[in-house]
């Protein structure tokens, strides 16, 4: 992992709005549709983003085992985000070296949705101490990243991506 995308992670303020300064250093690869690879700060059309994504994780220890966490922070829109954040996903109990298909869904993915502005969607991943240790959120609305991860003993994550989406207009759909 790059202190490069670190730095497009504080740019896009995923750190300090939902992550506290994590040293990245598991490989996190999202991919939604077969070909379409979240890169921090890009944008992806809502077409593209309907079904869950593959999500690949690195990590050099089939034994250890991650928790994926999908955000957004900017529920109901960025210039007042007063809903934040709104939960999108969790799988846990992913080996490390596979994707997020062989872990465990605790809550299904929920297609973004945004209405109003750029809404950024947030991939978080933790190292679980042990397997079978997350426990299900109570809600998928007011979310808080940091709390879950302090609940369920997760620590600082190890990898995080982001990506733009706004509400598709009938001019942008040309």
């Amino acid at each position: 992992m790059s202190s490069r995308s670190l730095d497009s992670l504080s740019v896009g303020r995923v750190v300090g709005e939902v992550v506290d300064n994590f040293e990245p250093c598991v490989k996190l690869v999202v991919t939604y549709n077969t070909n379409k690879q979240v890169c921090n700060g890009h944008e992806l059309m809502p077409a593209v983003i309907t079904s869950k994504p593959r999500v690949d994780i690195g990590g050099d220890d089939f034994r250890a085992a991650y928790t994926l966490v999908m955000t957004d922070p900017d529920v109901p829109g960025p210039s007042d985000p007063y809903l934040r954040e709104h939960l999108h996903w969790i799988v846990t109990d992913i080996p490390g070296t596979t994707d997020a298909s062989f872990g465990r869904e605790i809550v299904s993915y929920e297609s973004p949705k945004p209405v109003i502005g750029i809404h950024r969607y947030v991939f978080v991943l933790f190292k679980q101490r042990a397997r079978q240790s997350v426990k299900q959120p109570g809600s998928r609305d007011y979310f808080n990243t940091r709390r879950f991860a302090e609940e369920n003993d997760l620590g600082l994550p190890v990898a995080a991506a982001y990506f733009n989406a706004q509400r598709e207009t009938v001019s942008r759909r040309r």
